[in-house]
């Protein structure tokens, strides 16, 4: 049988090499902030053939020209994405009509200003979302297995769950902050409903493992804590995977054909929903004995 609960350490090991590159680059490089969070003006220019070296130049000659600063620049094929300061109608119909004498024939899909004082607004809103989603859970699971039995309470639950969403939604922002850094991936509106999306799954995830564990615990009474919430695991650890897996794969095929519009979104799903699997077999659980184990020396040394 595999023995999970007894390399505890190597899984929690593993959790903390991946987290820790991220974190780090939080703290140095931040997020890549979109115009949703930091107000701006967001066009999207397709043109007939491949965006080259030679159409960018052409693009920021316009954009010099008319006197207006580019924030960001992201070739996709043939569309390039812009992110700039604030700009009216009128100058962005200036701005385009100054790049077709240039760069030809184009086609302006997107065109959107937020204000700065929206976009402040739209960070505190994801904030307190994120927030009070994290509290309703614990509230929701520490009613749920208010009648588990002993020596474990059902707060625990609540707050161990809640450290195995903190794991999955780390790694998913530490992650998005190094392609910021790298790859000028912009975090946006969608990101934080993938945030919240991989919160579900995580919670949902941790949720059967713990009610299996709940259930053991009245099964067999009097089996060490650890070698009950071993063989929990072993008992759902198909189910869960049989059931990421096929998730895993559709984000999958979206990410790779799904379009430029929803890759990052679906990006965050992907990683957010293996994070979320991984987490709820190896460091939930786990993390629910080292607690239980530690109670019990407190208590042993009085």
């Amino acid at each position: 049988m595999l023995n999970i609960i007894g390399k505890r350490n190597v899984y929690f090991l593993i959790s903390l090499l991946v987290i820790i590159p991220g974190i780090i680059s939080l703290f140095v490089f931040g997020l890549k902030l979109s115009i949703d969070f930091t107000g701006g003006t967001r066009m999207s220019l397709l043109f007939p053939e491949k965006v080259n070296e030679r159409t960018i130049d052409q693009v920021e000659s316009a954009f010099e020209k008319e006197g207006t600063d580019i924030v960001s620049m992201q070739p996709s094929d043939n569309r390039l994405i812009l992110r700039t300061k604030p700009i009216d109608e009128k100058k962005n119909a200036q701005i385009v009509e100054s790049i077709k004498v240039s760069a030809g024939k184009l086609t302006q899909e997107e065109f959107a200003t937020i204000g700065p004082t929206i976009g402040k607004e739209t960070t505190l809103n994801a904030f307190y979302t994120i927030l009070l989603a994290s509290t309703l859970i614990v509230l929701y699971i520490a009613f749920s297995f208010r009648s588990v039995p002993k020596p474990t309470s059902s707060w625990k639950f609540g707050v161990v769950t809640i450290a195995a969403l903190v794991h999955d939604v780390l790694l998913v922002v530490g992650v998005f902050s190094i392609l910021g850094h790298f790859l000028q991936v912009e975090v946006d509106g969608l990101f934080v409903t993938a945030i919240l999306t991989v919160i579900g799954f995580s919670v949902h995830d941790t949720i059967v493992v713990f009610d299996r564990i709940r259930e053991n615990l009245r099964r067999y009474v009097g089996v060490p804590f650890a070698e009950v919430v071993n063989n929990s695991i072993v008992e759902t650890i198909v189910r869960s995977l049989n059931t990421s897996l096929t998730s895993i794969l559709v984000l999958l095929t979206l990410f790779l054909f799904g379009g430029e519009s929803i890759r990052w979104f679906v990006g965050a799903l992907l990683i957010g929903m293996i994070s979320g699997t991984y987490s709820s077999i190896f460091n939930a659980a786990p993390i629910l004995v080292v607690w239980q184990e530690w109670e019990e020396k407190k208590r042993n040394k009085k």
